[in-house]
Parts: structure tokens; sequence; C-alpha cells
């Protein structure tokens, strides 16, 4: 077996051989024999809707002694949890913001995120307990008896930006149909048609870090979230051995923009992110393990409501091979009806073009669209004998497989190194 010193000393040699997981998928699909002396690490990823996202924030809004502590704080209109820490005094307030905290219902945590880690300045609104020291920017409030505070900051003003993810990365997630009637779900964009006339799914199969590890990743293990390096932190809430998922953080101010963005849904704002891992190839088994191919991983079908299983498919048949999985757009074919400029729930289509860095290829457009501008490999599910087209994916397979080539390449770089897990998933403190 090799260890993963001495895959260190290869990545620091500048003699590793790195494979994405979708490079090793079309190897294995083309009958290409790879063995455990031709491949080192196997880079995969995921990103896509991950509402188990918070961020916590400490910065200085005033000079010490204009108000005793913060009560109420927004940060663009998303109200923020002010504290643990009181700072009485000190002018610094501590934030923790969750991703699904919403302004309304087409700007949230996510959307804040990804302005904050773009260098936007933020507009800051502190209600706080007042000191009678009225200097500064502060206001007294209505009730005279504190403080008002507005300023503006960006990321480099805010010394501790540090995200954390409660529940991330699935090993796999669901496809969903919903047998009744139209509800409004964070599943979907529009409401979510009922009669199982549609089908929503996440999760990216066989790129998918869970999906391609056996046994190599826990506590203390590095990656990448939105661009950023970090690290795992244990088993995500809700997570079980058949459908494990994790808890991560990383620092904001080394993240990438373009990893992030926020998510509009039917029911309420959500949250897009992008994370990469390493999977060290040291024995056969985790090869093994690593090639699985989307067929071979299956998709659980459930009920929106119950979250029932009532079938069951594989990823080969929302991912399919060989096809581009991204939306496109032509101008020439859009009829200005503005029906996708308003549903694209990460506002990346502006009425006559998409912003790449905002678009996560849900495809929702290409399923509203009624000009064919948009299109989209969408697939669809077998459920009953009966074909359900995908309508929505949760996930972006094309970041995916682009955020496990960045990995790689810093890899081959010698700028990432690998880290040995003080803990596997699933194993007792």
């Amino acid at each position: 077996m090799k260890t993963i010193a001495e895959i260190n000393q290869k990545i620091k040699d500048g003699d590793v051989t790195v494979l994405t997981a979708k490079e090793l998928c079309d190897a294995v699909r083309s009958g290409k024999s790879v063995s455990v002396e031709d491949v080192d690490v196997v880079t995969t990823a995921t990103r896509g809707i991950m509402s188990g996202t918070l961020v916590i924030l400490s910065f200085p809004v005033a000079d010490p002694g204009v108000f005793s502590r913060a009560e109420q704080v927004f940060l663009n209109g998303v109200p923020a949890n002010a504290g643990p820490c009181p700072n009485e005094h000190l002018g610094i307030i501590d934030l923790i913001v969750h991703g699904t905290a919403e302004r309304n219902a087409r700007y949230g945590g996510g959307h804040l995120f990804h302005d904050l880690i773009s260098g936007a300045e933020i507009e800051v609104a502190v209600k706080a307990a007042g000191t009678g020291n009225e200097t500064g920017t502060e206001k007294k409030s209505e009730s005279g008896t504190g403080a008002e505070i507005t300023t503006t900051v960006d990321i480099d003003d805010i010394p501790f930006a540090r995200m954390l993810t409660t529940r991330s990365a699935y090993r796999n997630y669901n496809a969903f149909v919903n047998p009744g009637d139209a509800i409004s779900t964070i599943f979907s964009v529009a409401d979510f048609k009922g009669n199982c006339s549609e089908a929503a799914f996440g999760g990216c199969g066989e790129i998918n870090p869970l999906e391609k590890d056996a046994g190599t990743i826990g506590v203390g293990t590095r990656i990448l979230l939105n661009g950023a390096v970090g690290y795992v932190i244990g088993e995500g809430t809700r997570s079980t051995r058949e459908r494990r998922n994790l808890s991560l953080f990383a620092d904001m101010h080394e993240m990438d923009g373009s990893c992030i963005s926020g998510f509009a849904t039917s029911a309420g704002t959500d949250i897009i992110n992008s994370i990469a891992m390493p999977i060290p190839v040291l024995s056969e088994d985790i090869l093994s393990r690593a090639s699985r191919l989307d067929s071979e991983i299956e998709l659980p079908v459930v009920d929106i409501r119950t979250r029932k299983e009532i079938g069951r498919t594989d990823y080969s048949q929302v991912w399919r091979s060989g096809s581009e999985p991204r939306v496109t757009f032509e101008l020439s074919l859009c009829v200005h009806c503005s029906t996708c400029n308003v549903l694209c729930p990460t506002g990346a289509f502006t009425g006559s073009e998409v912003i790449n860095d905002l678009c996560c290829n849900c495809g929702h457009c290409a399923s509203v669209c009624v000009g064919d501008a948009f299109a989209a490999e969408m697939g669809a599910i077998m459920l009953r004998g009966r074909k359900i087209p995908v309508t929505l994916r949760h996930s972006d397979r094309r970041g995916a497989i682009k955020l496990a080539d960045e990995l790689k390449q810093r890899i081959e770089r010698g700028s990432f190194l690998l880290a040995e897990p003080v803990q596997r998933l699933g194993e007792s403190i």
C-alpha cells in the first residue's frame, strides 16, 4: 500500500500522477486498465444547493464606547444573529449569518455571501443598546435608549470571516416527484407540478467525493470550499452510514465568488456551494471505489411531501455519458418574454445574456423557455413504467468538473498537499 506521506513527497518532488474523477471514469468507460501504480490521487467535486451553511463574522462598526452591545444587525438587509460574544463597549460586532436567511424572496444569505466574497461593499445596519456617548455615525433610536449605526464594509474590512457547513457534500441525494397537487417547496423554482409530471434531483454522481471514497476522508481532511483551502470537521447533521454528509469550514477571504451564489426557490432562498476533495489512491480497494460509474450509483426517487422512497433509478439516467452537463443560450431564438429573467434562481440571466459566474446549470430556464433559446440535456426518470422528465437540477456537474480540475492543477503545482485524517468517518472518538 502507498501512504499519504509518500504521495505528499511525490507532490513536493513534482512527480505525482493525478486524475480527475471524470478522467478516471472516462478511462474505465473506454476499457482502459488503470492500476494503483498508474495514479496517486483522484480529485472529486460537487457543486449545488447546500442549505446547511452559515458564516461567522467579527468586525468593528464604531469607535469604542459608542454603544454597549449589538441587538439587531442587517447586512444588505439580510438579518444576522448578533453574538455569541457581546463585545461590550468595544464597537465590534460578532455575527452568525445563515445561508437561508432572507431580505426578500430574491435575495438571501447565499446572495450576500457571493457579494461579500466578490469584493462588493455591504451595507451594515446595527440597532444597539446605547451608552449616551453620541459621536461618530450613531444616531439615537426611536426609543431614545440605544444607537442606530449604519456603515459599509467589504471583505477586507472584516478580519474574521469563516464559513461553516453543517450538512454538505452528501454521498448521494434524491430525485423528487410530486404525486399530489402542485406545491411550493425548496426543491423547485416555480411551484412543483403534481401528478408526477416533472422531477428534480441532486447529486453529481460519479464525480461526487463521498461516492468515490472508500474510507480515506475524515476529520482533518484538507479540501477546497468555494475555492479556499478548508478542512473536514466531521460528519454533518442527519448523516448516516448509508447517506453520509460532511461538515466543513474555510476562510472566506480566500474564496472565489464564482464558486458560490444564492438560489431562489418557490419556498425561500437557498445557497449554492462548491466543494472539491482529493482521494489518495492507497490500495486497489480505494481505486475500485473511485472507478465506479454513474450506472453503478443508485438514485432514490422520493415523494416530495413525505420524503418516502417510491422508486429507484441510477445517475446514468440524469447525467448522460458524453453529453455536456451545461445550459446553452441562443439569443437569436429568444422571444424576450421575461419568463426566464424573472424565474432564473441565481439571477444569472439578464434578459440578453447569461452571467457565467452566477449560472449553476440548473436547467430551469430550459424547462420554461417558450422559444427554445435555452437548451440542456436534462435526462428523465423511469418510475413504474412512466418516463418523467427532469425539469430542475439541484447540482451543477459542469461546475464540479471544473473544480476537480482546479484541485488537480493545484496538486500538480505543489500548492496543495494531502492531510492525514485524525479520525475516520464513523469512528468514535
